[in-house]
């Protein structure tokens, strides 16, 4: 049994969730999951035989938390835009640096007509968005308004 990637925290109005990695690229990627997780239904999407396609996105912050929020936010908007069936992310670069820190990485999307929503997602706050280290892992609490 692998380790666990993300886990949801009770919450009075919207969702809360942990997200797990051995480093912050994968805690970065499990967070994106979770979020997918909430909006759409990602096992009829892995199981679907649709087509692959990949989305670019390119961030940049100056903090980690804050490049974490945009890159939330991207992918939030991204599927919204464009009524994307997505059910991962990719994370291609992670760099950070005194200036701040830059991603690009890719939103993993099948070419599926049916209505795959959960539960909308209205944003992805910075509302007590945080990383730290845990247990030699990274743990990013992330806050959703739905």
């Amino acid at each position: 049994m692998g380790r666990e990637k993300f886990r949801y925290l009770p919450h009075t109005a919207d969702i809360a969730f942990f997200s797990y990695g051995v480093d912050k690229k994968e805690a970065i990627e499990n967070a994106a999951l979770a979020l997918l997780n909430i909006m759409l239904d990602l096992k009829r999407i892995n199981e679907s035989k649709s087509k692959v396609k990949e989305l670019k996105i390119r961030e940049k912050a100056s903090s980690i938390e804050d490049l974490v929020w945009f890159t939330l936010q991207d992918i939030l908007s991204n599927i919204d835009a464009r009524a994307l069936k997505a059910y991962s992310f990719r994370i291609d670069a992670l760099r950070e640096s005194k200036s701040g820190a830059r991603l690009t990485g890719s939103i993993m999307h099948k070419d599926i007509k049916d209505d795959l929503s959960l539960l909308e997602v209205k944003a992805v706050t910075p509302h007590n968005l945080t990383i730290s280290k845990n247990r030699k892992r990274y743990r990013i609490h992330i806050l959703v308004d739905v």
